[in-house]
């Protein structure tokens, strides 16, 4: 505990401290001694024992213990830095903001008010961190812009699906820039790691404004009537210039938002979500736990015959398969289909579920590979990359195969969420894959954080990419391809689905728009939580009155066009929407 407790600084005039001579002590023990009188028998009495930070300063306090580094210490302890200083007044004005718009734009929903909230947050955070001295590093920056980035898919789509992967990654990234982990477990835990600093945050935010109040009462007083006086006159003048014109009152409604008595204490509840959210980031970006520090202890090395032959004869079970598959791309599924006595959608829907699982077990078995893995010399190093480098090039052989079976039951049956949803994440898994076997030359390094960034582009890239407009569109060009369509289906989808679903012919549709309509009308949602997807949506349905659409889907009811047509198949368990 001595090793973190300072020097008091001796005065310019003191005389040099002794040096003990065959006593245990301090070096102002002898003096000490030297300033009490001799006993009868000429011994020097022995000094009183007093505290090291006695003897140096006076009044000194040992060194915080929160920051010791003993054996005895718990493993958090020895992760978490120690409480930072008084929260910066930018911090705080931040986090008052980010507290406010959550409760005023949430409640509607959510659009660009997302982008909205986070902004001010973010904001938070970078004071924070810049009043500890903490820099902004590239992945740091990464991490930040990506999470931000993410939080645009809500404003741009109205399927809630994708939305919520978009908010949670967000918050997985936001939570990742403010702690800047770097291994596996580190990224994992740092991911999660914004939640841990809710309690501190808190804290800190509590001490921060008590301090504020305590210090500069009256100043405080002239800033809450300054801002009563301003809300005063933008009440009275904005009242006044609405009702003096109409566009302008127009303007005025769509620009504020609606707070009404019968939603305060939902939108309390998101006041106080965003106040506790922004203090926690806050306080992480000022002392953020470093999740580093927890390591995994690598398992005891094998020796090669006991660690490479269940991969070998694994590659070899791996090798067979794809003979087997490329066989079956030469004959035709027709051969293959006669002589297994399966169905078309069968031998494609049964053959991708499995395909998939070998695909993550795969990777799994990669993993305790490489934890048990001989590393005692450079032959074991590339005896390790070798069996490990053709298993990842046979598995995306074997993802290669599991995508061309969807895509052969999609052109047969039509595009799903859950279809289009578990060939994405087909795909993800080949590019983790190929960023394995790039660790295996260029070193592993950077392979977690590769992983979790692929993780973020590939859910950013499916929000953007809108999943139900491409399910809509390929169900279409399946129905102008002479193929059946599911009315009943499509009728589920979001408004992401209202262009490609205009185009086809009546009165599909208006029996296929008229749920996704209806639902439209109903919704008076503000600007701010009105995606571009449903804006796009209401122009387009704008065009045609709903009792046009009414009449012509009732029509078709009485005469028997535009019914469902499903895949044939009763027991397909991949449309459960």
């Amino acid at each position: 505990m001595s090793d973190h407790t300072s020097e008091t600084p001796r005065p310019a005039d003191a005389p040099e401290p002794s040096e003990p001579s065959g006593q245990a002590g301090t070096p102002e023990q002898p003096a000490l001694s030297k300033a009490l009188p001799p006993e009868p028998g000429g011994t020097v009495p022995e000094p009183p024992k007093v505290p090291g930070y006695a003897q140096r300063g006076g009044h000194r306090q040992p060194a915080d213990p929160w920051r010791q580094s003993s054996p005895q210490a718990s493993a958090l302890s020895t992760l978490r830095p120690a409480a930072p200083a008084a929260i910066p007044g930018a911090t705080l004005c931040c986090v008052i903001v980010t507290a406010i718009l959550s409760g005023l734009l949430l409640g509607d929903g959510l659009g660009l008010n997302a982008l909205i909230v986070a902004v001010p947050a973010t904001l938070g955070a970078f004071f924070a961190a810049r009043t500890t001295g903490r820099r902004l590093r590239p992945w740091t920056a990464f991490w930040a812009v990506g999470g931000l980035a993410l939080l645009a898919v809500p404003a741009l789509r109205d399927a809630g699906w994708p939305v919520f992967l978009a908010v949670v990654s967000a918050v997985a990234l936001g939570s990742l820039a403010l702690h800047g982990s770097r291994s596996w477990l580190g990224v994992f835990l740092g991911s999660l790691g914004l939640f841990s600093a809710i309690a501190d945050g808190l804290a800190w935010g509590g001490r921060g404004v008590r301090a504020r109040m305590s210090g500069s009462r009256g100043r405080l007083g002239g800033v809450l009537r300054s801002a009563a006086v301003a809300v005063v006159l933008l009440i009275v003048f904005g009242a006044l210039f609405a009702s003096a014109d109409a566009a302008f009152a127009d303007v005025l409604g769509s620009l504020m938002p609606d707070v009404s008595v019968s939603g305060s204490p939902w939108r309390f509840l998101l006041f106080l979500t965003g106040l506790v959210g922004a203090l926690a980031a806050a306080y992480a970006a000022a002392a953020p736990v470093h999740w580093d520090g927890l390591t995994v202890r690598r398992g005891k090395p094998r020796g090669r015959l006991e660690w490479a032959l269940p991969l070998v004869v694994l590659n070899l079970l791996f090798a067979v398969f794809i003979a087997v598959q490329l066989t079956v791309l030469l004959g035709g599924y027709d051969k293959v289909m006669a002589e297994t006595d399966l169905s078309y959608s069968a031998y494609a829907r049964q053959g991708f579920w499995q395909l998939l699982w070998a695909t993550l077990l795969t990777l799994l078995v990669i993993a305790l590979a490489l934890r048990w893995a001989p590393r005692g010399r450079g032959s074991d190093r590339t005896l390790v990359r070798t069996v490990l480098g053709v298993l990842c090039l046979l598995t995306l052989i074997v993802v290669a195969s599991a995508l061309r079976r969807m895509d052969l039951y999609v052109d047969a049956y039509g595009l799903t969420r859950l279809r289009i949803s578990v060939a994405a994440v087909e795909l993800w898994l080949g590019v983790v894959l190929v960023l394995i076997m790039a660790a295996g030359v260029f070193g592993a390094r950077l392979l977690p954080r590769a992983v979790a960034a692929s993780a973020a582009v590939g859910v950013l890239a499916f929000g953007l990419a809108s999943p139900d407009g491409l399910i809509a569109e390929q169900n279409v060009q399946r129905y102008r391809d002479n193929q059946s369509i599911d009315i009943d289906y499509l009728r589920g989808l979001s408004a992401d689905a209202v262009p490609a679903l205009d185009t086809l012919p009546e009165p599909l549709r208006s029996c296929t728009l008229r749920d996704i309509e209806r639902s439209l009308r109903s919704d008076d949602a503000p600007w701010y939580a009105t995606s571009w997807g449903e804006a796009r949506a209401r122009d387009i349905l704008r065009k045609r009155s709903p009792e046009d659409a009414a009449q012509s889907c009732a029509r078709s009811s009485r005469t028997g066009v535009g019914g469902s047509s499903r895949d044939g198949d009763e027991s397909d368990p991949y449309d459960p929407y």
